[in-house]
C-alpha cells in the first residue's frame, strides 16, 4: 500500500492545462506543480526516499524511481521492477516473484481505488515552514475519493519535500528525502533475474 500511495502522490504533481476563470494564485500553483512534476515525472527520471504513514495505524517506508512508464521500489516487503512492459514483485519473506504485464491493475489490490483526474481540483499556493504549500481540494461536483492534497516544496528548485493526502476521512503523511532529477539509467528497471533463480516464479499476466 505505501507504494501505491507514493505512486498517487507523484501523479498529483500533474497539472491540467486550462486557466480559463483561474485567479493569480491558482495560476502560481498550476505553474509550480507542473514544474515539480516535471522533476518527478520527466523523461530524465527521478528517485527518492519516502516516509509513509497512514494516521499512526500504517507506516512504511522505502525508495522509488521514475522514468517515464518505468518504476523500481524497494520497501521493507517486495522489491519491484517495472521495464514499462513486464513488472516483477520479489517478496522477500515468501521467496517468490510474482510478474504481472506492467500497467496491471492486479499486481497491487490498490490500483483500482487511487485514480481520479486533477480537473477535480481548485488549487492555491501559500507559504509555510519556508516553503511553498501547494494545495488542491476536490471541488463539490466531483467524483474522486481524493478530498485534498497538499504539498511542501521547496522555493528553490520546487523540490517535494511532505504530502499529505486525504483519503475519504483519512490523512497520510509522506516524508520525502534523498530526492534526485535526471541522471537516471534505464537499466535500473531491468528484473535481475540471477539473483532469484532459486525462487518460486508465479505469472498473472494472463490472470
Amino acid at each position: 500500500m505505501g507504494r501505491k500511495i507514493v505512486l498517487l502522490i507523484m501523479i498529483a504533481f500533474q497539472v491540467a492545462t486550462s486557466v480559463a476563470q483561474e485567479s493569480a494564485n491558482e495560476r502560481q500553483a498550476r505553474r509550480i506543480f507542473t514544474q515539480a512534476y516535471n522533476q518527478v515525472m520527466g523523461e530524465q527520471g527521478s528517485s527518492c526516499h519516502y516516509d509513509v504513514n497512514i494516521i499512526g495505524l500504517y507506516k512504511t517506508k522505502g525508495d522509488i524511481t521514475f522514468k517515464g512508464k518505468k518504476q523500481k521500489f524497494v520497501d521493507e516487503k517486495v522489491n519491484t521492477w517495472n521495464d514499462g512492459v513486464t513488472a516483477y514483485m520479489a517478496f522477500r519473506k515468501k521467496k517468490e516473484v510474482h510478474i504481472h504485464a506492467a500497467q496491471s491493475d492486479k499486481k497491487d489490490k490498490y490500483s483500482g481505488k487511487f485514480k481520479f483526474t486533477l480537473d477535480d481540483f481548485n488549487y492555491s499556493i501559500s507559504e509555510d515552514e519556508g516553503m511553498f504549500l501547494l494545495t488542491l481540494k476536490q471541488k463539490k461536483d466531483a467524483k474522486g475519493t481524493i478530498k485534498i492534497v497538499k504539498a511542501w516544496v521547496t522555493k528553490k528548485g520546487y523540490v517535494p519535500v511532505r504530502l499529505r493526502i486525504k483519503l475519504a476521512f483519512i490523512w497520510t503523511t509522506v516524508k520525502v528525502s534523498n530526492f534526485k532529477s535526471g541522471g537516471i539509467s534505464d537499466d535500473v528497471f531491468i528484473f535481475p533475474r540471477n539473483q532469484y533463480k532459486d525462487w518460486k516464479f508465479i505469472d498473472k499476466r494472463n490472470e
